[in-house]
C-alpha cells in the first residue's frame, strides 16, 4: 500500500513510524508531510531514509495515496483535507477538527469499528486519547447492562501537550534541582512537583474543552445520545500514560464477577486487579504499550447498579497513532476497497 504521514515530526507523527513498523503493517510506498519548517528533515523507516515534504495545496502530492494519517492539529486538518481527499485517500485525522461531524465516523475499532465503513467525506476521525482508553473499558460492561451515567477523573501525562510538553516537564525538575525557576510555556503553571486541574481552555459551563470532548465523543462512538458523562481533567507531573479513575451506573446491576469475565475477555485490555499483592496500573509500567490496562474493580458504595475502577493507557500510543493504524487494519481485514486514484 502507499501510506503518508502528515505531521511527521510531531511526537503523535513519530509515534506513528514506529507502531506502523512494529504492527508490520503492508507499505510498499511511505510518504512523509510536515511543515515548511519540517520540510527537508529525513527520517528512516524499515532501513530507507525518507524526506519529509512541506504540505502544500497540491493536491497530486497525494495521488495514489490509499491511507493517509494525519496528526499535523485541527487547523492544518481543515485546511488540508479537500487536498488530500481529493484523489480518493482516506484520511485518518487524529485531530479534534472532524470529530463531532456527522458525516464523519469517530472510531475505535473495539467499540464501533463498522463505522469505519461510511466515510462520504473519506475522513475517519480519531477520538480524543482519554475518550479512547475509557471507551475500550466501558465497551464490556455496557454489553451487559447499557450504561446511564459515567463519572470521570483523568490524570494526565505531559505526553498529551505534545514532545515539547514532555521536554519542559524534564527540563523544569533539572532547574528546580539546580535551584533556578524552572520554565512555564507550555502549561498555565509548573507541572513539576504538582498537578493542574485545567486541560483546554474552560467554556461557559464551567467544564474545559477536554472534558466537554469526552462528553460528546464518548456518546457518538457508542451510539448512546442518552448517556451521561461528567468528567474532570488534569494533568500530572508523568511523562507517558494517562490514568483514569471511573464511576459507572448500569440499568441493571452488574456483578463484579461478570464486569471482571467481561473485562478479561474484551479485546484489547490487559486486567491488572490483585490488590492484595498491590497490584494495578501505573503509568510508570504502562508507557510504551498497547493495550488498555484495568485494576481496582469494585462495587460503588453510593449504588446498587454502581462500579469504580482505574485505567491506565499510553496516550501516544492508544491515544493516538495506535487506534489509528487500528482503524487502518480493522478496514483492510473487513473487506475495504481503496478509493484512491493512481
Amino acid at each position: 500500500m502507499k501510506i503518508a504521514i502528515v505531521g511527521a515530526s510531531g511526537a503523535v507523527g513519530q509515534e506513528f513510524l514506529r507502531t506502523l513498523d512494529q504492527q508490520n503493517f503492508p507499505i510498499d510506498e511511505l510518504l512523509l508531510f510536515g511543515s515548511s519548517r519540517s520540510a527537508g528533515r529525513t527520517y528512516t523507516y524499515r532501513g530507507k531514509e525518507i524526506i519529509v515534504k512541506e504540505l502544500t495545496r497540491n493536491a497530486d502530492d497525494f495521488k495514489g495515496v490509499e491511507i493517509a494519517f494525519a496528526s499535523a492539529g485541527a487547523g492544518t486538518s481543515r485546511e488540508y483535507a479537500d487536498v488530500i481527499t481529493a484523489n480518493g485517500t482516506l484520511m485518518i485525522d487524529n485531530s479534534s477538527a472532524f470529530r463531532m461531524d456527522a458525516d464523519v465516523p469517530l472510531v475505535v475499532p473495539e467499540v464501533n469499528g463498522m463505522d469505519a465503513f461510511d466515510t462520504p467525506r473519506n475522513i475517519i476521525a480519531n477520538p480524543n486519547c482519554t475518550t479512547i482508553q475509557m471507551v475500550v473499558a466501558l465497551k464490556p460492561i455496557n454489553d451487559i447492562s447499557p450504561i446511564r451515567r459515567v463519572h470521570v477523573s483523568t490524570y494526565q501525562a505531559a505526553s498529551g501537550a505534545g514532545a515539547s510538553a514532555m521536554a519542559e516537564l524534564l527540563e523544569q525538575h533539572a532547574q528546580l534541582t539546580r535551584g533556578e525557576e524552572p520554565t512555564v510555556e507550555k502549561f498555565a503553571y509548573q507541572l513539576a512537583y504538582n498537578v493542574i486541574p485545567q486541560i483546554d481552555v474552560f467554556t461557559d459551563n464551567g467544564y474545559t474543552k477536554e472534558e466537554m470532548k469526552m462528553y460528546h465523543e464518548t456518546k457518538k462512538i457508542m451510539h448512546a445520545p442518552s448517556l451521561e458523562v461528567s468528567a474532570t481533567c488534569v494533568r500530572v507531573p508523568v511523562m507517558r500514560a494517562h490514568s483514569e479513575a471511573i464511576w459507572v451506573e448500569t440499568e441493571q446491576p452488574v456483578s463484579l464477577e461478570d464486569a471482571r469475565q467481561a473485562l478479561e475477555k474484551a479485546e484489547g485490555i490487559v486486567m491488572l486487579d490483585d490488590p492484595a499483592n498491590k497490584q494495578y496500573p501505573m503509568p510508570l509500567d504502562i508507557a510504551d504499550k498497547d493495550p488498555v490496562y484495568v485494576g481496582r474493580l469494585r462495587k460503588d458504595l453510593t449504588c446498587d447498579r454502581g462500579l469504580s475502577f482505574w485505567i491506565v493507557g499510553d496516550q501516544i500510543k492508544k491515544g493516538a497513532a495506535l487506534n489509528a493504524v487500528q482503524i487502518a487494519q480493522y478496514l483492510i481485514a473487513n473487506g475495504w476497497k481503496s478509493k484512491a486514484v493512481r
